[in-house]
């Protein structure tokens, strides 16, 4: 395959959320380094980090100008030095933090690209290296989710919440579900024991209603501001998890008073990509158990909702206010 010099991509040129992005069509074509592969990207996934760093709000992220988006999926079309199990014209998916999937080739580390399951488009592949991942270890080596208990699993219409719902099932757990009410009947067909609205009412009370009093075993927080507040009163006094890996609603206050007086939880934080860099072998049984529970129909091809290219800063908009469901994707 000839690849050229030039390509169009999507741009973050300030620090301004989505409306900073902009449609270039001469981006440079980037050159695999050693132990890197070469994609031409087939379809980029929409995740929240992505906003984050639009916004300049997320830890180490790149600075504008950058090509935008961190999950792609495609086919290989080259490869660097020293990679080896990898070949061209095989379909991968992988992440890059450093951005440049929303764009008609990207860069991937060779060590990341996971193969796209045989049978699958590459648009179905999406989730399986950011959304799936998180929800399970949030769910599993972390929240330590047991048969019998029960989860509150917030902003569970997307697609990380989503993919917690459905793992959460399976492991035998109760699921209360927050989201949106209009929502609800998505939530719901994905097997949700309870649903409860996440933008009006009392979510903690709501919660110590359906257990009883009792609150629950584990939390999924990826909204933050108020929210974090509401799963830590849901959840039990002393031996209930709180799983924060995101910050949807904005930053959240927690001292060691409330640990001490409030909320006598354990608080645990994920960021996938730290988890990667510094729990190797966590996040390979996390993965070891993601392709089982693929190839038990558990988690399976996803659906996401495409918008072209030239969508990207419509796409994320939506996004960042909470009105989507599932996973999005952009095709170039």
């Amino acid at each position: 395959m000839s690849i050229p010099a030039t390509m169009r991509a999507l741009q973050q040129t300030s620090l301004n959320g989505p409306e900073g992005l902009r449609l270039v069509t001469d981006a440079p074509v980037p050159n695999p380094g050693p132990g890197e592969v070469l994609i031409r990207v087939t379809a980029a996934g929409v995740n929240y980090l992505d906003i984050l760093q639009s916004r300049g709000a997320s830890a180490g992220g790149p600075q504008p100008p950058y090509v935008a988006g961190i999950e792609g999926v495609g086919e290989v079309v080259a490869v660097g030095q020293g990679v080896s199990g990898v070949e061209p014209g095989s379909h991968v998916i992988g992440v890059g933090i450093a951005g440049g999937a929303f764009a008609e080739y990207m860069v991937l580390p060779a060590m990341g690209a996971v193969p796209v399951p045989e049978g699958w488009t590459d648009e179905q592949a999406l989730g399986m290296v950011v959304s799936w991942p998180t929800a399970l270890a949030a769910l599993k080596p972390l929240g330590q989710i047991e048969a019998g208990q029960t989860v509150l699993i917030h902003a569970a219409a997307g697609g990380t919440g989503q993919a917690a719902v459905k793992i959460a099932k399976h492991y035998g757990a109760t699921v209360i579900a927050a989201s949106a009410a209009d929502k609800h009947e998505a939530v719901r067909a994905l097997g949700a024991d309870h649903v409860i609205d996440s933008r009006h009412g009392d979510i903690a009370a709501e919660v110590r209603d359906l257990t009883d009093g009792a609150g629950v075993d584990l939390v999924l927080e990826s909204v933050g501001g108020s929210t974090l507040e509401a799963g830590l009163a849901a959840a039990k006094r002393v031996t209930g998890r709180v799983v924060v890996y995101g910050l949807a609603g904005g930053e959240a206050t927690i001292n060691n008073w409330d640990l001490v007086y409030k909320h006598q939880v354990h608080v645990i934080g994920l960021n996938i990509g730290i988890l990667i860099q510094s729990a190797p072998e966590i996040f390979g049984e996390v993965m070891g158990e993601m392709f089982g529970l693929i190839a038990a129909g558990v988690l399976g091809t996803g659906r996401p909702t495409v918008y072209e290219l030239t969508e990207g800063p419509k796409a994320l908009a939506e996004l960042e206010v909470r009105a989507t469901i599932g996973k999005l994707a952009l095709t170039p």
